[in-house]
């Protein structure tokens, strides 16, 4: 009786570890997908480890090796938001008690994809769908879009979107399916420390924590400004409100102004050809549109003869699974929208960068519309796999392996 009683058990057990199995795969695999990490670009790293010491710029005696550190009345500073820096502090104290000699990037960005996929999994169990799909969609956001490549660059601008994805994935876990707004809050705080224009999301987070979705869910409230509402968005937003004043205060005590985070004072920078309007403007717009959706792969005359540009290339043939984000129905229409507004907004703002990213796989600035993506996926999600969904799902994943090998493993960036 007792055996078979433990046979019945263990498969149980093994279902509840599986996530977390799977989570740590795909974290070892993010590992080992860049024998050489640009752990050197530890711009955040240097600075929190800067913050230890004391300060928070660095003395004019001592300039940094790094592009992206302003001059400003004697100090070097960096421009990369308060976040991002308060992000690597942990892994900077590691350093100050010289237990690593180096920002880890590799294994910060290991932690960022097995993060993000106990999240995705977490939030996929609130959707009836077969578990072929579920991890079907959770492992081709990990693997068949440019997350793979980019992140595994792992230096410190692909570090802060790891991180930023992450974060968001949680926020939206805390704050649609399981409802804790202030754990929904401490990451969106995460996730706009690290990619402040996620902050602009925060009304649709807001939404999100307060609605009802059905006549029984009264929870005592009368009104969106009712008692209860109001305790949830103060739980919500004290985090983020904490992080948000620190950062003006950071930004005024190195540039002497709240609003300026530096990255116009970078020698040289406004000189660029692509700036020509300014760091943002809407001119960009139907140009970075252009480079993030449309912007084809290029044909060579030797070896590797299709490749995409290291610069930018469009997101959607690298990974088309996701035009079915724009199938119709949904399990939750005013979820799906609320995601789909959270897309155009990120995607707006991101389009008035002059720049599109730099060195980059597809589009690395749209890892934070994944999260979104991925809900509406799950919303408009049939149960069955069609084969047209099979063909497309093992394109990306393919395009996303050839990306990955392409820039880490070949010698194909060399020429640059």
């Amino acid at each position: 009786m007792s055996n078979t009683r433990e046979a019945t058990l263990r498969p149980d057990k093994f279902a509840a570890w599986l996530p977390y199995l799977i989570s740590l795969a795909v974290g070892a695999v993010y590992y080992f997908s860049n024998p050489k990490p640009q752990f050197y670009y530890d711009y955040t790293f240097r600075v929190a480890v800067n913050f230890l010491g004391g300060s928070i710029g660095f003395p004019f005696s001592q300039p940094p090796r790094l592009n992206e550190f302003v001059p400003f009345e004697g100090f070097y500073y960096s421009v990369f938001p308060l976040g991002s820096v308060v992000t690597m502090i942990p892994f900077a104290l590691l350093r100050t008690l010289g237990i690593i000699g180096e920002m880890p990037g590799a294994f910060v960005a290991a932690l960022c994809a097995a993060v993000s996929t106990l999240f995705l999994y977490l939030i996929s169990r609130s959707y009836d769908v077969t578990d072929e799909r579920r991890w079907l969609t959770i492992l081709a956001i990990l693997f068949g879009t440019w997350t793979w490549t980019n992140l595994t660059l792992a230096g410190a601008w692909q570090l802060a979107l790891g991180v930023a994805m992450a974060a968001e994935l949680g926020a939206i876990y805390f704050s649609v399916y399981d409802k804790r707004p202030l754990i929904a809050g401490l990451f969106f705080a995460f996730a706009f420390g690290n990619r402040t224009e996620i902050l602009l999301t925060a009304p649709i987070f807001f939404y999100l924590l307060i609605r009802k979705h059905a006549p029984a869910d009264t929870d005592g409230s009368n009104g969106i400004f009712s008692g209860p509402n109001l305790k949830k968005l103060a739980l919500f937003c004290a985090a983020p409100f904490v992080l948000g004043v620190l950062t003006l205060v950071y930004n005024y005590v190195r540039f002497h102004s709240f609003t300026d985070f530096g990255y116009a004072r970078i020698p040289g920078v406004l000189d660029e050809p692509w700036y020509n309007h300014g760091i943002f403007s809407v001119y960009y717009i139907p140009g970075q549109m252009w480079e993030m959706l449309l912007r084809p792969w290029e044909i060579r005359d030797a070896f590797p003869y299709l490749v995409p540009n290291p610069f930018s290339s469009s997101v959607l043939w690298s990974s088309p699974f996701i035009l079915f984000a724009i199938r119709f129905g949904a399990r939750d229409r005013i979820l799906k929208y609320a995601s789909w507004t959270a897309i155009v907004i990120l995607c707006l703002l991101l389009w008035t960068h002059g720049n599109s990213g730099g060195w980059q796989f597809g589009y690395r600035y749209a890892m934070v519309c994944l999260p979104w993506i991925f809900v509406v996926l799950l919303e408009s999600a049939p149960r069955k796999i069609s084969p047209l969904e099979w063909a497309a799902y093992i394109f990306s994943f393919a395009a996303n392996a050839y990306a990955t090998w392409l820039f880490h493993w070949s010698g194909y960036l060399n020429p640059y």
